[in-house]
């Protein structure tokens, strides 16, 4: 009898411990998942807050109050938007032979502006070799001067693209880049010419500087071909004092402006 007493109270005991080691059990799977869940929240609270501050700083500096404030461009392209362009020439370039390392002299008119101008053959062979046979091929008359710019350090006249919008031409490019400043300053009344990315992309345009002009020299500088040795005051006092479309720095001139005439011997 005292026996199944005994074995009755250790029966008892054992379902008490088994009882408290479940509810121990209980308590500890709870702790765990309760953590795991802690962590997760935290771990998207961070990502949460982090989009929010990325998003914030997008915003801040590409359309509120710490967006960068556009420069005006300082370089001469011939186009647009310049693209790649071989280092060869590309179409009927003729040979540097035919600048025949002389100064070449003639007139250019722009609308009613006469200028005097000099094309310097030994400097420049390429290039001039390109721009007389432009010349004698009458390609540059009636193309339009498309760019006017008018900066304290930056006063240019661009012309001579081929539809009149900047663009240059697919089928004729030429390099290298010939007589270029060191210094990258390029006095008033130098004629150089407009290229874009590459030293092989001159074409048919080129620029008339009416004031003492800084470009990058780190670009490789623009090709100068010669001078205008008469007529820029009138040049700076008619189409340049006419200004840039909207007000601008650098833009379509105002007075819209075409090569009317051009010789050269």
């Amino acid at each position: 009898m005292a026996q199944n007493k005994n074995q009755e109270r250790e029966a008892r005991e054992a379902r008490d411990r088994l009882k408290k080691y479940n509810a121990r059990q209980a308590v500890h799977t709870h702790q765990v998942t309760r953590r795991r869940r802690d962590n997760i929240y935290a771990i998207a609270g961070v990502v949460v807050i982090a989009a929010i501050a990325a998003v914030t700083q997008i915003f801040y500096f590409t359309s509120g109050p710490g967006a960068p404030t556009p420069e005006p461009s300082s370089s001469v392209s011939s186009t647009p938007t310049p693209t790649p362009t071989p280092e060869a020439n590309v179409g009927d370039v003729p040979s540097p032979d035919a600048a025949e390392a002389r100064t070449w002299t003639g007139k250019l008119t722009l609308n009613n502006t006469k200028l005097g101008i000099e094309l310097d053959g030994a400097a420049a062979p390429q290039a001039v070799a390109s721009v007389v046979k432009d010349i004698t091929d009458g390609y540059y008359v009636d193309k339009t001067c498309h760019r006017l710019v008018n900066q304290d350090t930056f006063g240019v006249l661009q012309c001579g693209s081929l539809d009149g919008t900047g663009a240059g031409d697919p089928d004729y490019a030429f390099g290298p880049i010939e007589n270029a400043p060191a210094d990258g300053i390029y006095p008033a009344g130098s004629i150089a010419m407009a290229r874009s990315d590459s030293a092989y992309s001159n074409g048919h345009q080129f620029f008339i500087v009416f004031k003492d002009t800084t470009l990058p020299s780190t670009t490789g500088g623009y090709s100068v071909i010669g001078s205008v040795t008469s007529g820029l005051d009138d040049l700076v006092s008619g189409i340049v004092a006419g200004g840039i479309a909207d007000d601008a720095e650098d833009g379509a001139p105002v007075i819209p402006t075409t090569i009317t005439s051009v010789t050269i011997k």
